[in-house]
């Protein structure tokens, strides 16, 4: 039987990636430094579409886009072109809008 990803090794791959993009950042905090530096991200990206190109086998239990993903990742804000995709409205648009939802809420239950 040959090696195949899922969801979790990947999951773990990419965290691995993420940590050490954390620890090259000198911003201050974790929000801060999640969103600073994204080289071994798009590495993780870069890495997964050249080895799914050699290796389709390998992918064959999950269906992740790769090259959308890394798109994103070389944007000039990650997360902004994330929230833009994914909401159809920037990341600060959507925060102000789940913090009036939650102000309602609150309102209406007082």
């Amino acid at each position: 039987m040959s090696f195949k990803y899922d969801k979790e090794n990947l999951f773990k791959e990419f965290d691995v990636a993420k940590q050490k993009d954390i620890a090259l950042s000198k911003k201050k905090t974790l929000e801060e430094k999640e969103h600073d530096i994204h080289t071994n991200r798009i590495q993780f990206m870069k890495d997964h579409i050249e080895l799914k190109k050699t290796n389709p086998s390998y992918y064959e239990f999950v269906d992740i886009k790769f090259d959308n993903l890394l798109k994103v990742y070389e944007s000039a804000d990650p997360r902004d072109t994330f929230y833009r995709v994914v909401f159809g409205k920037s990341y600060m648009a959507k925060k102000l809008e789940q913090e009036a939802e939650l102000y309602n809420e609150n309102v209406q239950e007082a």
